[in-house]
């Protein structure tokens, strides 16, 4: 009684609540501001030795050894530890934020920030508030995963660690607030805006406790300056508004132009920002002093020097302005881990000092006041960063919390105003939306239910692969396929065509009226039942279910079945699309590319998918899949896949396809000799198991044919990196062929084209598969593997089949049940004329049971049938099918598994 107690009163007390989420936003303050202030200080001290580095030993060699190797170090952290770390960070959040399911947690933080020290330290021109933000960000996510929250709360949260970053990256609160509803959230509720203020508030003043804000010495020396407003300097607010609109503009589709510049050189991340902190410190080490320092040239700017001539600080500015935008887009483009807000406060007040220089020389002797080129710079720090961030509020609030100035409010909100308009005219949109598009990541505004009944369709929803029963089946067939699945109902088929519909209900009518146990599921079965399309939208759907009180629909096209949905489905979909589960995850794999497709008539009623991936077991797998295909009346799909780097674009790679072109080619002239449909297709992807996918999903496919080389290098990996990925997620039925060595080597040599060409020209020659054994357990895998035989058996010259189970040595009468209703589903249904035979074994082990018999009897193929689960479970115990498969290396084994639901 008392762990349980204990368990009631910790979920309780964990439950979200207001009291909660206000503690929650506390710690996260505290937190991303110790973060904040580490950043600070880590990347100043590395920053320190390399300024200091610089004055005792030669600048061009020390500074650019140092920007490689540090750039190197930090693209290493992030491909190595966590990818999802590399850039500013802030589109990472904003997909979380918008229910995106981004990754987030602490790892990312902790990488984030050392990678952010290591770039920025090394020279770099990154700044470090949105990595500051990022961590913030990351570290309230991985919080919030230790209580049981729901996605609102969840967000809330993130929402207010990325405020607290920014109040103590800026020592700056209320633009903390103030981002975060402004880019970031868009949410005024209460307890959003609350927990973003308390967080905001704790973090900026922690932060500035510990000395951790970007600008605190800045303060002081601006207080010691003034700066000045009068009403002829507003032309010249506006100047400044316009040209930092039109350089942010610039900066916008530098910065993806950029990206799209490094995307084609096909190298790593760690070379990548190795190469930007090369070339950075080749250029700095050219420069005069102050570049070396990135926080030391911004207070020069802004603050200036009595002792430097005028002319020199606008020479230092227009230099400033012009490498400091080059370099950022160097480094930008190169992924390194950091930040573009300090780059662009950099930007703006070098272009404010410039034109606060015109303004003095041209208003000096007309005004007869001191024009301060320092109330420039700063307004345009703030101009700049408002046009390129797209939020002006926060800009404004940024400056105004930073010199706590008020004579600078009406020069800022002039400036950042006409800033803001001039750049979303010439580079419309959020510079952080496109970074997400770009990775595959679009997002959406948030719906209400009504908007996504009418969004979403049956496509969307549908449940593609669909366990159905044939309309010859007999009610005693029925009841034990009812018995074996969790489903309350089936659509009947007739040679693919749906027929009818049969419910629970249904058998239940059928027993009270004292039907005969062998009469056909078509005299009882729903008769045309009510259909829908793929296009439907769930707001009809919803209305036919109700309208006509039935728990699912069919989905056709024509008169082919492609899928069924049900009440369930569309809650499910309704929850999935409201919690962003349906979007990508993260950074992703871009899809595969297609570069060859060749297409035959669609007459079959099904498709059989066989990726190409070894020559020397292509023709036997060709030849399986078109004896399936005849047998089905299947069309077949034939598919290669050249998989290159993760750094190159499937869509922009170029690659040689001359091979698998003959390959494809060579299996079109083998499927026109046995009259079967056949398509091919050539794909290029970074991962060969998703291009499959894509296909599988694209093409339609009913069942996959894939060859399996019989064990794996790793003893966690059940059949290979490829296939555990295609047995988890495709939902078609599934056969995996392992050939033995004796079909393997048969003619085919070593595979070269010739030897291929020999194969697919004479597909006659001796497959030697007369022996079958097809091990029997019961379940729905096993009715798939009955159902491959009648097509497989044609492959031999006389075959026999033996139907057997294993049972354990103290059962004195085995259960034969199963055997025997898939021999007369055999001989009834599936027309086969082949003798089959039945047999039990005894043993305690059923590898080893099977492979004794095999070797003894001499069988040439041993079908398995096996469940998803029962798969992939093996390799905590003993891998049944790898087992089998080392045990008798001349048998061909196959392993079947059915299609299942993908819900």
């Amino acid at each position: 009684m008392f762990p349980l107690f204990i368990t009631k009163y910790v979920r309780h007390f964990w439950q979200p609540r207001r009291s909660l989420a206000i503690a929650e936003a506390s710690i996260i303050g505290i937190v991303a501001a110790l973060s904040a202030v580490f950043l600070k200080f880590g990347s100043g001290w590395l920053g320190a030795i390399r300024v200091n580095s610089s004055y005792m030993l030669t600048p061009w060699f020390i500074l650019p050894i140092l920007g490689f190797s540090g750039g190197y170090l930090a693209g290493f952290l992030v491909e190595r530890f966590a990818p999802e770390a590399a850039g500013g960070g802030i589109p990472q959040v904003k997909a979380a934020l918008a229910n995106v399911p981004v990754r987030l947690c602490w790892r990312i933080a902790l990488v984030k920030l050392l990678s952010s020290i290591v770039t920025i330290g090394s020279g770099l021109s990154m700044g470090r508030q949105a990595p500051t933000i990022h961590v913030g960000a990351a570290l309230a996510a991985g919080m919030s995963r230790i209580v049981p929250t729901s996605p609102d709360h969840r967000k809330q949260m993130i929402a207010a660690g990325a405020g607290a970053g920014v109040a103590a990256a800026f020592n700056a609160p209320i633009a903390g607030v103030m981002f975060v509803v402004e880019e970031l959230l868009q949410d005024l509720s209460g307890l959003t805006l609350g927990t973003a203020i308390i967080a905001s508030f704790i973090g900026g003043v922690v932060s500035r406790l510990l000395g951790g804000g970007s600008f605190n010495d800045l303060n002081l020396k601006v207080a010691e300056s003034f700066s000045h407003f009068s009403i002829p300097e507003i032309p010249f607010y506006l100047l400044l508004g316009v040209l930092s609109g039109f350089f942010a503009a610039l900066f916008h589709h530098g910065l993806l132009k950029s990206l799209e510049l490094y995307k084609k050189f096909h190298i790593g991340l760690p070379l990548r920002v190795a190469l930007a902190g090369l070339i950075s410190g080749i250029i700095v080490s050219t420069l005069p002093l102050h570049f070396r320092d990135n926080t030391g040239l911004r207070e020069f700017l802004i603050a200036g020097n009595s002792e430097i001539a005028p002319r020199v600080i606008i020479i230092t500015s227009a230099i400033a302005f012009i490498f400091k935008f080059g370099l950022t887009l160097l480094a930008f483009g190169s992924g390194a881990p950091g930040g573009l807000f300090g780059p662009s406060l950099l930007l703006g007040s070098s272009l404010g000092y410039l034109v606060g220089s015109g303004a003095s020389e041209v208003l000096q002797g007309i005004t007869h006041e001191v024009i301060s080129p320092v109330t420039y710079a700063l307004a345009g720090m703030g101009a700049f960063f408002g046009g390129f961030s797209k939020a002006p509020i926060t800009a404004i609030i940024i400056i105004f919390e930073i010199t706590r100035d008020f004579n600078l409010v009406l020069p800022l909100m002039i400036s950042v105003v006409t800033s803001y308009f001039v750049a979303d005219k010439l580079a419309p949109g959020s510079l952080n939306n496109k970074l997400l598009e770009i990775n595959g990541i679009k997002l959406k505004e948030t719906a209400s239910v009504e908007k996504i009944l009418d969004k979403l369709t049956a496509e969307n929803v549908m449940v593609s692969r669909v366990e159905t029963l044939n309309a010859d089946m007999t009610l005693k067939e029925a009841i034990k396929a009812f018995s074996y699945s969790h489903h309350r109902g089936f659509p009947v088929v007739r040679k693919d065509k749906l027929v009818g519909i049969i419910t629970q209900s249904d058998l239940l009518k059928a027993e009270e009226g004292y039907f005969s146990q062998d009469m056909p599921i078509e005299k009882i079965m729903t008769p045309e039942p009510i259909t829908v399309t793929p296009e439907h939208n769930l707001s009809n759907l919803l209305y036919i279910l109700d309208r006509y009180l039935v728990s699912r629909l069919p989905v056709v096209e024509g008169n082919r079945l492609v899928g069924i949905i049900t009440r369930g489905d569309i809650i499910a979909a309704q929850a999935n699309y409201l919690n962003g589960e349906n979007a990508p995850i993260g950074p992703q794999h871009e899809p595969s590319y297609m570069v060859y497709q060749t297409k035959a008539p669609s007459i079959g009623n099904g498709r059989i998918l066989v990726p190409i991936v070894n020559p020397q077991t292509a023709p036997t797998l060709l030849q399986m899949a078109t004896a399936i295909a005849r047998d089905r009346n299947y069309e077949i799909e034939c598919l290669q896949v050249i998989v290159v780097s993760r750094n190159t674009s499937p869509s922009e790679v170029t690659v040689n396809t001359n091979s698998s072109r003959q390959m494809l080619s060579l299996a079109e002239n083998l499927a026109e000799k046995w009259n079967i449909p056949l398509h091919t297709q050539i794909r290029i992807a970074h991962d060969a198991a998703r291009a499959i996918l894509e296909t599988i999903n694209e093409r339609h496919i009913d069942l996959i044919l894939m060859g399996w080389k019989g064990k794996t290098s790793s003893p966690n990996k059940i059949f290979g990196n490829v296939v555990d990925t295609i047995i988890r997620q495709a939902t078609c039925e599934i056969a995996l062929v392992r050939l033995g060595k004796q079909i393997k080597s048969n003619k085919l040599g070593k595979g070269n084209l010739s030897s291929l060409s020999y194969a697919f020209r004479y597909p006659s020659f001796p497959l030697q598969f007369n022996r079958w054994l097809v091990p029997m357990a019961g379940g729905p895998n096993a009715r798939a593997a009955i159902k491959l035989l009648p097509g497989l058996v044609t492959l031999g010259k006389d075959p026999q089949i033996w139907l057997t189970r294993v049972f354990k040595p103290n059962k004195t009468e085995p259960d034969m049940s199963v055997v025997e209703e898939a021999i007369r589903q055999l001989v009834r249904r599936h027309k086969l004329s082949t003798e089959v035979k039945s047999a039990p074994i005894q043993s305690n082990s059923v590898p080893t049971a099977i492979i004794n018999v095999i070797k003894k009897e001499k069988f040439d193929v041993v079908i398995i049938g096996a469940s998803r689960e029962g798969m992939l479970k093996q390799a905590i115990n003993v891998n049944i099918p790898e087992a089998i498969a080392k045990g008798v290396e001349e048998c061909t084994v196959i392993l079947v598994r059915g299609a299942i639901s993908n819900t």
